[in-house]
């Protein structure tokens, strides 16, 4: 496998021998000239291949020079490429002589124990290189660029090679560092091994914080705090000088919801079930009508919003602009490398209440040369961008299609394009604050670094300057080291009243990190007329047991305007473990029927959380006089109280009352405690007697749900009406005692119909039983011809089942007469060798299970006719994917596949599948404790529950308890074997509709 993939890479670098006109598009002196670059900018060629290749995050230091993190040795047990034995460097790349282009390249390190680092942080003589499971820091002992002392800081963490794993370390104006992984990052380890523990005491681990997050952390490595969680892959975070921290994440590939946020304190974001952990795509009260919403749970209560959702997209590194060299729309905005939209672009924010709003301005882009994959951006000593371009067909993924290209540019007005870096004095207070100014991470280090050391004797300069320039972000980062000083309380109490509102949310940061008594400088801001200044003091009451916190907040949520979801979610995250202290005294000025309160008022209830809330939650839940659809989101509200015995004796109150409406009694019945259900025999009655008048996917929910004895006969019933055969089935199956009585019905031969109606509900299961069945059925000679024949022809139809027929083919235990209907069982298989195989048994048969894969160099020459594309993906691809909401969702969606990778790319992603699994469409083993295996999907896994999502399309439910393991397979659930369906040209159709889906 690896030597085909190798090869396929050899013919994608085929396309650059001269006389191909992919040739000129591809080399390095054409790359400037394929680049869009905004009015007022200039981009130069800074470096490329031979000197580098693959880079996948870089840094600037004080000197100017770039760092560079090569990834050569990328995921090769996935794609199958070559690797550098040496392993992958870290690269420092400098221009001496002042033209914009690196004329000099230095190997800081190279060692076979670092392959694919995805971040790196500079420091001087030092840099931090982030590379799952580690945390390296390389030092230069002896100032010749080469490091020769290496420490782990960071261990455990993810993966080995993960994408969406630990991230680059970057400084804060706080002095702190900050840095975030991805949701295979899992959990943090120290140099020792010993769990990493949180603010608050806990381990950082998956049983206290959900899927990718944020952190924050001393200079030294401790004081550890997660700043943020429930990401998919937040791969860069960024912060301005007032301490506020932005960063982009990326969705499930195909749903449209890559997303930039601006991180909330202690916020969650989403991606999953904040009190399950399941997946988004399970279904749930209120759930979102938009699948880009959908995906962040963006109804539920305690869930961040997010500053802009942007679509498709493969989103990498992130910076914050606060220089004066490029045009005043970037200043003091975070800059973007968005590699899978081949564009590098500034989010131009405004202040929306709390939060924040912005747009888009696309500041270097390519349309002509969709190789070009932007992934880091960062800010030099000059006040230029550079940024560096991984540059390859594809955008990771666990794939890399070209191994020996890379590009890093640089971006500046023309008048710029001379490289001059400022040279800077660190010995002198005053000298260092002019370091201070700089827009430029390493040297802003350096300069803070040294200006804390000085402590007092630096004091004097740095009130001066706070006190005297009108430069809001250098007057910013001389407050921090003000405050983190000997005298910080009261540079901290007079920002607290500063005119501007930025250094009061500044002051209320300061306060937080121990720089003035939290409540002191909280109690000053309560009223203040800025809702970001009273969305800080919100954050700062978290955890607070001060007698004086409650009534504080309640202050705070009293002046919530119910059109502010920012505040809102402040107002949740700062009451977070102490709703019934801070809700019961907020709770005073509820009017005595909370159906008359305000929306802001409402608001509260929904987003609170305790005893005290759940019965207001019951009143609105219920209110006639609102339509049900607005009041869907008091019931979702139920699931995240705390409490479930009152949460669930407040939803029975409301079954019980009857001046409750049928849809909100059926309403309250779906949102009970199952728990809860067995041990109230008032619950259990109510749920019955509703169940009795429901229907359908409804009624199969509630059956599912709460597993009733008393429904088997009706799911029976429905079995044998084909009324949702299968799910039925499925319930009935999982609940006690369903087995049994599913086995006795079976041994009826006298019924026909039953029993092929029994055989057709369990055809696509797969599960150990349900196989055990079909076979047990099939071979059974006391049965009709058309029962057998017909349970031979369904034990194929499932995953398992098909590896069955496979094995009974091979030991030739299928009787003649059935192999043509064992055969057919299986000509649906999504595999393709796997159908190839059991043809292979058809007397007759010439499959040929070798024929070649076609040379993507050659495909690529073909023209396509996407009408006759778009016919064959309907027939061969639509099972699977889906086009604008058509088709199956199982793979990853294709709408806009065509924005995402060239005509190379989709070849290699057709022919060469396991070559790059985007994440999260990974193939699972699933191992039954019933012995029955199922290879599917993982849509969703909490601690009780786990979604396998079908080659189907269809969510199937499993109970953890009934799961014995579980392992990642090794190659994709899409098989290769396309070309075994489709000729050169058919292909070149297909790729020629692909390649047309951009919106």
């Amino acid at each position: 496998m690896k030597n085909i993939l190798l090869l396929a890479t050899l013919a994608l670098l085929s396309l650059t021998f001269v006389g191909d006109p992919e040739a000129e598009l591809r080399k390095p002196e054409n790359a400037v000239k394929n680049l869009i670059v905004a009015d007022g900018l200039a981009a130069q060629l800074f470096a490329s291949e031979p000197v580098m290749t693959n880079p996948t995050n870089m840094d600037v230091d004080d000197r100017g020079r770039v760092w560079v993190c090569e990834a050569y040795n990328y995921r090769p047990e996935i794609n199958g490429n070559p690797v550098h034995p040496a392993g992958d460097r870290i690269l420092i790349l400098e221009d001496t002589d002042g033209d914009g282009k690196a004329d000099k390249n230095t190997v800081f390190y190279q060692g076979p124990e670092v392959a694919s680092p995805l971040g790196v942080w500079v420091m001087g003589h030092s840099a931090l290189v982030s590379q799952s499971p580690y945390l390296w820091l390389l030092t230069d002992t002896d100032g010749d660029d080469k490091a020769d002392r290496k420490e782990i800081i960071l261990q455990g963490v993810g993966g080995k090679q993960h994408d969406h794993g630990l991230h680059a370390v970057v400084f804060g104006p706080d002095g702190k560092f900050y840095f975030n992984f991805g949701n295979a990052g899992e959990q943090l380890m120290d140099k020792n091994n010993q769990p990493i523990k949180d603010q608050d005491g806990r381990p950082v681990d998956p049983k206290h914080y959900r899927q990718g997050m944020v952190f924050r952390c001393d200079a030294d490595f401790t004081n550890f705090e997660v700043m943020g969680h429930n990401f998919r892959n937040n791969y860069e975070v960024a912060l301005d000088s007032y301490g506020t921290m932005w960063q982009s994440d990326n969705d499930d590939d195909g749903n449209k919801g890559v997303r930039i946020n601006y991180v909330m304190d202690y916020g969650n974001y989403g991606f999953t079930d904040e009190m399950t952990g399941a997946g988004w795509q399970v279904n749930r009260t209120n759930i979102e009508p938009e699948i880009p919403r959908r995906h962040w749970h963006l109804n539920d209560p305690g869930v961040v919003p997010n500053l802009l959702q942007t679509g498709s997209g493969s989103p990498c590194g992130m910076c914050v602009y606060e220089g004066d060299l490029l045009p005043e729309v970037y200043r003091n905005q975070p800059i973007h490398a968005e590699a899978g939209r081949n564009v590098v672009r500034a989010y131009t924010k405004t202040p929306d209440g709390a939060g924040y709003k912005a747009e888009i301005v696309n500041i270097l882009e390519s349309k002509v040369d969709q190789w070009f994959r932007p992934c880091d951006v960062c800010v030099a000593p000059d006040g230029s961008l550079f940024v560096a371009d991984w540059y390859d067909p594809g955008v990771g993924g666990h794939a890399a299609g070209d191994q020996n290209r890379g590009r890093v540019f640089r971006v500046a007005p023309p008048s710029a394009a001379k490289y001059v870096v400022p040279k800077f004095d660190y010995t002198t207070p005053q000298t260092t604050l002019l370091a201070l100014q700089n827009a430029n991470l390493s040297v802003r280090f350096r300069a803070w670094q040294t200006l804390y050391k000085m402590g007092t004797q630096a004091e004097p300069e740095l009130e001066k300057l706070y006190n005297q320039t009108s430069n809001l972000t250098l007057r910013a980062r001389v407050f921090w080291l003000l405050a983190k000083g000997k005298n910080g309380a009261n540079y901290v109490r007079q920002a607290a009243k500063d005119a501007n509102p930025d250094f009061r949310i500044a002051a209320v940061r300061a306060a937080r990190q121990g720089c003035a008594p939290v409540l002191e400088i909280v109690q000053s801001l309560v009223n203040d007329a800025n809702p970001q200044v009273r969305r800080e003091c919100a954050l700062a009451l978290r955890h607070s047991k001060d007698p004086a916190a409650p009534a504080l907040w309640a202050q705070l949520a009293k002046q919530h305007d119910g059109q502010d979801r920012w505040y809102l979610e402040a107002l949740g995250i700062g009451a977070d473990g102490n709703w019934p202290t801070y809700f019961a005294e907020y709770a005073r000025s509820l009017p005595a029927n909370v159906r008359q309160s305000t929306a802001a008022q409402r608001d509260l209830v929904w987003r609170a959380r305790g005893a005290t809330a759940a019965p207001l939650l019951g009143q609105l839940a219920t209110d006639a006089q609102v339509p049900l659809a607005e009041r869907l989101r008091y019931f979702r509200a139920f699931d995240f109280q705390d409490d479930k015995k009152v949460a669930s004796s407040v939803l029975l109150s409301m079954v019980k009352n009857s001046a409750t409406q049928p849809d909100a009694q059926r309403l309250a019945l779906r949102h009970l405690d199952a728990d809860f259900v067995k041990t109230n025999p008032d619950a259990k009655a109510a749920l019955l007697k509703l169940m009795a008048g429901l229907e359908g996917t409804e009624y199969l929910e509630f059956a599912e749900r709460y597993q009733l004895t008393e429904e088997h006969n009706r799911l029976f019933s429905m079995i044998l009406k084909n009324q949702d055969r299968r799910k039925a089935a499925d319930v009935l199956l999982a609940s006690a005692g369903g087995a049994a009585m599913y086995a006795k019905a079976l041994q009826n031969r006298n019924d026909e119909t039953q029993t092929l109606a029994l055989l057709d509900a369990i055809r696509w299961s797969g599960r150990q039983q349900q196989l055990a069945f079909l076979e047990k059925t099939a071979f059974d000679t006391k049965r009709s011809l058309v029962v057998r024949r017909t349970a031979f022809e369904y034990l194929g139809n499932s995953w398992g089942g098909e590896e069955q027929v496979l094995k009974l083919l091979k030991t030739k235990k299928i009787p003649t007469q059935f192999i043509p209907a064992a055969v057919q069982g299986v000509s649906n298989a999504w595999r393709m060798p796997v159908r190839l195989e059991a043809q292979s048994y058809l007397a007759g048969s010439h499959t040929n299970a070798t024929k070649p894969v076609p040379d993507i160099a050659v495909l690529t020459k073909l023209s396509g006719d996407a009408a006759k594309g778009q016919k064959l993906y309907t027939e061969q691809c639509a099972n699977c994917h889906q086009v604008n909401g058509a088709g199956i969702n199982y793979g990853p969606g294709l709408s806009q596949i065509g924005a995402k990778l060239p005509k190379q790319g989709l070849y290699m992603a057709i022919l060469y599948p396991s070559a790059g699994i985007s994440f999260g469409y990974e193939g699972w083993e699933i191992k039954l404790r019933d012995g029955s295996v199922v290879n599917a999907l993982i849509a969703s896994q909490t601690e009780t529950e786990l979604v396998a999502k079908m080659p189907n399309g269809e969510l199937r439910t499993y109970k953890m308890q009934d799961i014995k393991s579980k392992k990642q397979l090794p190659e994709s659930l899409m098989t290769a074997g396309f070309h075994y369906a489709m000729d050169n040209q058919q292909l070149a159709d297909l790729v020629e509709y692909l390649s047309g889906l951009r919106k």
